[in-house]
Order: structure tokens, then C-alpha cells, then sequence
């Protein structure tokens, strides 16, 4: 199937994106963060879970949302790492890969919504 000049232009400037990570992604490696107690803890709690079982076929949405507890693992992994209690948060320096997963799964969820 021929695709659209449409979506020519979108896979070329999804190709420029992907160089304009290349590019800034010597430049942000982390991030420090503040999370309540709670969110850390539930964090710290995905990465500490065993996961038993195989992967088998999955939908893209199946895939998306495993995708999505892995990264909330890899940041309970950060947060007993390296984060620092203070008051009722938790200090964590996090991967910027790990603040894009986070933000993007809240503006999936609607969780923040898009300025206009």
C-alpha cells in the first residue's frame, strides 16, 4: 500500500526528531526530581516485584502499558538508589528518559492536559 505524501513528511520529520535526540542526549542525562513517599514507594515497590511468566503475543496496547511498568520499575530502581527523604518527598535524580516515560504516560492519561 502506497502511503500518503502525508505521512512521507511525518516518518522524515520523526526521522529529524530522533537526530534531535541523538543530539541532546549527551547534553540532559538526569534530572533531579521531588516525589511524594507514596509514589516513591509504589516505584520502589514495581521494581522489587518479581514478574513470573513469559511475555507472549501482545496488542500495541498490551505492549504500551507493560512498557510503561517497566519504566515505573526503572525508577523505584533510581529511587532506592539514590533517592534522599525530605519531609514528605523523596529526592531522586532520574533519567530523562525516565521524566519523558512519566510525563508522556500522564499526558496519555490525560493525567496533564495539553496546553492549547
Amino acid at each position: 500500500m502506497d502511503e500518503s505524501q502525508e505521512y512521507t513528511r511525518y516518518r522524515q520529520d520523526a526521522a529529524v526528531l530522533a537526530e534531535i535526540g541523538r543530539f541532546l542526549g549527551p547534553q540532559v542525562t538526569r534530572l533531579t526530581v521531588r516525589l511524594s513517599r507514596d509514589l516513591a514507594g509504589t516505584a520502589i515497590a514495581a521494581w522489587e516485584r518479581d514478574e513470573e511468566g513469559e511475555v507472549g503475543r501482545e496488542t500495541p496496547e498490551q505492549a504500551r502499558v507493560r512498557d510503561r511498568a517497566a519504566s515505573l520499575a526503572l525508577i523505584g530502581l533510581a529511587v532506592s538508589d539514590r533517592g534522599v527523604a525530605s519531609g514528605d518527598e523523596v529526592v531522586v535524580e532520574l533519567d530523562v528518559t525516565e521524566v519523558a516515560a512519566a510525563l508522556l504516560a500522564a499526558y496519555d492519561e490525560d493525567v496533564i492536559p495539553l496546553e492549547s
